[in-house]
């Protein structure tokens, strides 16, 4: 039988800031010439994000009061809410500081969906590229789990925003060599953590989009574990685009790290997804739905078009973009759970979920849509989901 995800569940921080007092903040940051002021203006409202959520409390609603940062903690913002440079080390602080309990929450969301037990997981796979610290997430997952100590863990890290895929097919991986596998797949990234004053067009493109968030996802090919019915695993394929190697970029730096997002990625993925997509189809019709990762509307635009889909092919990947930006490798599952959960993909339909990242790497799978999944919680808006 084929692995199938079961269940899948979300967190974001508290924290949540419009999209207008964002641009507010980048708008504000000291130094910033007009040309400056005119191109974050023009990124962020191309954006087609109206909120996002953060790990930032000093860019809430109360940017001066000195209560929201936690004592010891470097600040982002001074009082007046102008942008500061913490060091790289500072950074990551936070994100051993945040990262576990947002991890956790999303893990509790799904074995809750899912109706299984903690007990039951015999693997954990977890995926970030925003931060580091051993042991690791996947450890951490463990002891706030209180899953068994001999549960088997693995960590992908720095793969970027395409980085839920593997981390699906390495549960799939998993299963078909152990049938009886529970396998838990947890994406977090805290991608506000690494913002910075500038003036440079690619990090404030970057800043105009990225978010916080985390998505777990429970996986198994045992019929026996959990709620009937989900998203089955088909098939999963990876592609090298033939360019933008230099063009999505992600490195360390001494103030965070470091996005090199150009204005080509778009062009890139407009240009190389048909090809990407046949290759992957092997002459198989087009897929029932899509799950595309939104990178930012342009690429979601490009994919539109490179594909020929019908204007609202891509409603769900879009409307998580507004809600939520781009959070990375996270994003691909908000978006798988609202398809999981949405009552008008019948029982047998065909997922076609893409996700893109640093390479230009394009991942791809096809899902497919098993029973019946909807409860109570899933009928709730997913903000009461995650308790943000």
């Amino acid at each position: 039988m084929s692995a199938r995800i079961v269940s899948i569940g979300t967190a974001v921080p508290p924290t949540c800031v419009p999209q207008e007092r964002a641009r507010a903040i980048f708008a504000g940051q000291p130094g910033a010439d007009r040309l400056t002021q005119r191109l974050i203006h023009a990124a962020f409202e191309a954006s087609a994000i109206e909120r996002r959520h953060t790990v930032l409390t000093e860019f809430g609603d109360d940017l001066s009061s000195h209560e929201v940062v936690p004592e010891g903690r470097a600040r982002f913002a001074d009082d007046q809410g102008r942008m500061l440079r913490p060091t790289t080390g500072a950074r990551n602080d936070l994100y051993l500081a945040a990262a576990p309990e947002l991890n956790a929450r999303a893990a509790r969301a799904a074995l809750t969906d899912a109706g299984i037990e903690a007990s039951a997981i015999t693997h954990v796979v977890t995926v970030s590229c925003t931060g580091f610290f051993a042991p690791g997430p996947d450890y951490r997952l463990v002891r706030d789990l209180g899953l068994d100590p001999t549960v088997e863990r693995y960590h992908l890290g720095f793969i970027g925003c395409a980085a839920a895929m593997p981390g699906l097919r390495l549960a799939a991986r998993i299963t078909a060599a152990q049938p009886d596998a529970v396998v838990l797949v947890v994406c977090l990234e805290l991608c506000t953590l690494h913002i910075r004053p500038s003036a440079d067009p690619q990090q404030i493109v970057a800043a105009s989009v990225f978010a916080d968030g985390a998505a777990a996802a429970i996986v198994t090919a045992d019929a026996s574990v959990g709620r009937a019915g989900g998203l089955e695993l088909d098939r999963f394929s990876t592609a090298l685009t033939s360019e933008g190697e230099a063009d999505m970029v992600w490195t360390i730096g001494d103030h965070g790290f470091e996005m090199t997002l150009s204005a080509e990625v778009p062009r890139i993925v407009g240009r190389e997804i048909r090809g990407a997509v046949d290759s992957f189809l092997s002459g198989e019709g087009m897929p029932d739905a899509w799950a595309v990762h939104p990178g930012g509307r342009s690429v979601l635009d490009r994919v539109e078009a490179g594909l020929e889909l019908a204007p609202s092919a891509l409603d769900t990947s879009r409307e998580v973009l507004r809600d939520y930006g781009n959070m990375s490798s996270a994003t691909i599952l908000f978006i798988l759970r609202r398809l999981l959960h949405d009552d008008r993909l019948a029982d047998g339909a065909r997922l076609g979920t893409l996700a893109f990242g640093p390479g230009l790497t394009v991942e791809s799978a096809m899902l497919v849509k098993r029973g019946a999944t909807a409860s109570a919680v899933d009928a709730a808006p997913i903000e009461a989901v995650v308790g943000a």
